[in-house]
């Protein structure tokens, strides 16, 4: 697998694009992130919509812990939405992916088709769930709460195409890159300063 630098997304587009970077220069591995988005979205024991993998690279004494932070892509191009059955994945106009919980029948082949294996099946309703970026507090002016718990600024989120925006200021002065790119679904969760064999390593982890 090859990362390669992306440019952003293009300003010549003017709807709204909505689309999550993550730092990892400035990520230290804490987890708020992630007890934030379960308590937030009432994520159930046993199951995830967020994780900081952590790989330790390197010989004691000169080993080193990288941590990788992964939520749902919300991609441009969700091969989960394609493939339901019940037409359940939804895209919203500024880009957010979610699931309607009224069609859901929880038979998993979002799951199955997922490249990025970030969907999970509610243990008390039987339906499959997922990040989505806590729409419900976007849609009242706050990001999500993964971004608000940060404690050191490694998540910005907002629109991609605005260049007034931070996110976007932030990506158009550095090297960004995506989680399998290859894969052709269009991420719209970037990242700066990623690592070839950490994401290998969480790759082999979930295959």
């Amino acid at each position: 697998m090859k990362l390669e630098s992306l440019r952003p997304k293009t300003m010549n587009d003017k709807s709204k694009r909505l689309a999550m970077l993550f730092d990892l220069r400035k990520c230290i591995g804490c987890n708020a992130c992630v007890v934030a988005c379960k308590s937030e979205n009432d994520v159930p024991l046993g199951v995830f919509r967020s994780w900081v993998k952590k790989v330790e690279k390197g010989n004691y004494p000169h080993a080193n812990v990288f941590s990788l932070p992964i939520v749902c892509n919300n991609c441009e191009n969700p091969i989960c939405v394609t493939v339901c059955p019940v037409n359940a994945g939804i895209i919203r106009s500024d880009g957010i992916v979610y699931i309607d919980p009224h069609r859901c029948i929880g038979c998993r082949y979002c799951m199955a088709s997922c490249p990025y294996g970030v969907r999970y099946i509610n243990p008390h309703k039987g339906i499959a769930e997922k990040c989505f970026w806590c729409h419900h507090r976007v849609d009242s002016g706050l990001p999500p709460a993964c971004a608000a718990a940060c404690p050191t600024g490694a998540i910005l989120f907002g629109d991609i195409t605005d260049p007034e925006s931070e996110i976007a200021q932030v990506a158009a002065a550095n090297a960004i890159q995506v989680i399998k790119p290859e894969m052709g679904t269009q991420p719209l969760v970037y990242y700066i300063g990623l690592d070839i064999e950490t994401v290998e390593a969480v790759k082999e982890e979930k295959d």
